[in-house]
């Protein structure tokens, strides 16, 4: 099974970035990026994605703190991101309970920055 794109928008559906900076700053407007979950690769026993941070027009991404968002995505229950490896697992048709964790920010360019995702066969 693969994970396209359209399958990965389904469960990481453009809108959770305006809940997310709702709930972190009380309104979407104050949200630097918009949040868009990719897959990068996908091996018999892992699998690499990548929550891509695009910069919003008339925002700085450079200027916000994306080196700390791991941390912070890894436990804010309106990104789901225990939910979001559930279902990327059953659509490989892998445990529910395969292991993940996520990577270090990286920087592509000023308008991208990249948190991967490594999620491994249960």
């Amino acid at each position: 099974m693969t994970l396209d794109q359209e399958f990965l928008d389904t469960v990481f559906p453009a809108e959770r970035t305006d809940a997310f900076f709702d709930a972190l700053f009380g309104g979407a407007e104050e949200g630097a990026y918009d949040i868009r979950l990719v897959c990068r690769k996908v091996e018999d026993n892992k699998a690499e994605l990548a929550f891509e941070l695009h910069q919003r027009p008339g925002k700085c991404l450079a200027c916000n703190l994306t080196y700390g968002l791991p941390q912070v995505f890894q436990r804010h229950p309106v990104l789901d991101v225990p939910g979001t490896v559930k279902a990327v697992a059953a659509r490989l048709g892998w445990p529910e309970n395969s292991p993940w964790k996520l990577g270090s920010t990286q920087e592509y360019s000023r308008e991208l920055h990249c948190i991967p995702l490594f999620i491994q066969r249960g």
